[in-house]
């Protein structure tokens, strides 16, 4: 199953015939171990991977850390799923640095809009004692996929 898993992270649109192939099993058996790991939860979903530069270049993305106060009998939990119910937030990670405790990806049209999310919804949040923002100026690799220079080999890794 990890085979499967580091296979699609590289590119979820092989084909199950070609994913059989490279794993010395049939396409049906491929499709049914994609599906089992579907149901299983393992896999979440799929994704395209954007060269923004290409796309959309007025897009922003911050990393946003932020020093929370825990909250008695759930931690963290609470403040990252309430933030995490935002339509500008990519992702929501805690983290094990002593410096902050969640990591907070965001996305917005220009860099008032990633400020007004940040001072207006994020650090009104309770329990959320400061918040530093840090703007992405260029991605250079995501998921393991270069973004920029390196064209993908024959199998769809990059």
């Amino acid at each position: 199953m990890n085979d499967i898993i580091k296979i699609l992270q590289q590119n979820a649109r092989i084909s199950d015939a070609a994913l059989g192939e490279m794993l010395g099993i049939s396409a049906e058996e491929a499709a049914a171990r994609i599906e089992q790991l579907e149901k299983d939860g393992i896999i979440k979903g799929y994704s395209v991977i954007v060269n923004d530069d290409l796309y959309d270049k007025s897009t922003v993305y911050a990393t946003i850390e932020l020093k929370v106060t825990p909250q008695r009998d759930c931690g963290f939990d609470d403040i990252a799923k309430t933030i995490m119910m935002y339509d500008e937030v990519e992702s929501v990670s805690l983290m094990s640095s002593g410096a902050y405790d969640l990591a907070v990806e965001v996305k917005g049209n220009d860099l008032k809009d990633v400020a007004f999310f940040v001072s207006e919804r994020l650090a009104t949040i309770d329990g959320i004692l400061s918040t530093s923002t840090h703007f992405i100026l260029k991605k250079y690799k995501e998921k393991g996929i270069f973004i920029d220079g390196e064209e993908p080999d024959e199998r769809g890794l990059g």
